[in-house]
């Protein structure tokens, strides 16, 4: 199904009502409730298996074997990067003050990620995703995923890059996982408001120079940087491997259209079908409809939220997508292949955006949760 046919099925209903009758149904069945015990189990696991990867390291001392130890980092890291991200949502405790230490502790001093970038980013795609001109996951510095990204092009090599970039997504990739650290640093030194600023340089710091320290103390110079060039290479990858599915290839909001709530989540938002293996391997983004309508909702529930969410919307004709992993990889790549061609027109071309009902001054949903029911 294309994405004009995915969005034209959408049929409009009272903006309100629609997300407030769906959260009395979710709160009922007890999916907003906090999961401490499957969190506790998380927060204590995740830093003892990254302390025995250290002392693995350590023990293997100067081998070209460490690369295999490389990979292991890059999967430890970013499993303990996406229960940063469900702190960040408010997912594991009621007190913001505990999420957002939890945060900065994993995702500034484990991860090398800072918080307030990872924050302030965020918290701007879930209020507006896939919209031009709000969500800043629609400028990537190399991808365009928009048309109007791709006619802002005026260089040959650019464009020639563009017309080809689905070639180049995957192997992109591989760059993320520096990108993400070189993205915080930045952050963190500019002018720019952030939160905690000393304590995320600090935070930082020691992460960064630890790592980097301790990889070139126990490795020669030549398998020091192969080893961070696999460390960072497969977690850039894994990271954008996650995330790329959720809303690439989905339809693209126009800055003048405002859009109900659970239309302007579900709509731009794409689910990965799976088992529990694979909800465990993508961290649960793979429910991300139901992350973006419940941001706080605590990853173990997103499963069962998810066939509610998708009976609901099916009684209300809100195209509700769901796809398999390989099929989204191949829409993402078709859809920025179409992009970076120049084939790929307005993808919201559809009778929402027109119908009156669909229009609302609704205010943005914050980063921890969505309009109040």
């Amino acid at each position: 199904m294309t994405d004009h046919a995915i969005a034209a099925r959408a049929r409009p209903s009272p903006p309100n009502s629609d997300f407030t009758d769906l959260a009395r149904m979710v709160r009922a069945a007890g999916l907003m409730r906090r999961r401490y015990g499957y969190y506790w189990t998380k927060l204590v696991a995740l830093p003892l298996l990254l302390a025995g990867g250290i002392a693995l390291f350590v023990w293997i001392g100067d081998s070209w074997w460490q690369m295999f130890t490389a990979a292991g980092f890059a999967v430890v890291f970013t499993q303990i990067a996406f229960l940063g991200h469900d702190a960040a949502h408010r997912q594991i405790f009621r007190s913001g003050r505990w999420n957002d230490w939890i945060s900065l502790v994993l995702g500034d001093l484990i991860i090398g990620m800072s918080y307030g970038w990872w924050q302030h980013k965020h918290t701007r795609h879930h209020a507006n995703p896939n919209r031009v001109g709000a969500d800043p996951d629609l400028e990537l510095p190399v991808i365009a995923v928009t048309p109007e990204r791709a006619r802002r092009s005026r260089s040959a090599l650019v464009r020639w890059i563009m017309a080809h970039q689905g070639a180049f997504f995957f192997p992109i990739l591989l760059a993320e996982g520096i990108s993400l650290h070189a993205s915080s640093v930045r952050r963190v030194v500019v002018r720019e408001r952030v939160a905690r600023r000393p304590i995320e340089i600090a935070f930082l710091a020691i992460r960064l120079v630890g790592f980097l320290a301790l990889v070139f103390v126990v490795l020669s110079p030549d398998k020091a940087a192969v080893f961070l060039a696999i460390e960072l290479g497969l977690f850039g990858f894994y990271m954008g491997a996650s995330f790329a599915p959720n809303h690439k290839g989905m339809p693209i909001v126009p800055k003048g259209a405002r859009i109900d709530f659970l239309r302007r989540q579900v709509l731009m938002s794409r689910d990965i079908r799976g088992n529990r293996v694979l909800d465990t391997v993508m961290g649960g983004l793979n429910y991300q409809i139901e992350h973006h309508l419940f941001p706080s909702m605590p990853r173990p529930h997103l499963r069962a939220a998810a066939a509610i969410i998708a009976a609901y919307c099916g009684e209300r004709g809100v195209a509700y997508t769901r796809t398999g992993l390989w099929e989204s990889y191949a829409i993402v790549v078709t859809h920025i292949n179409r992009v970076g061609l120049g084939e790929e027109r307005d993808p919201f071309d559809c009778p929402l955006v027109q119908q009156r009902a669909c229009l609302t001054a609704e205010p943005s949903s914050p980063l921890g949760g969505a309009p109040k029911a």
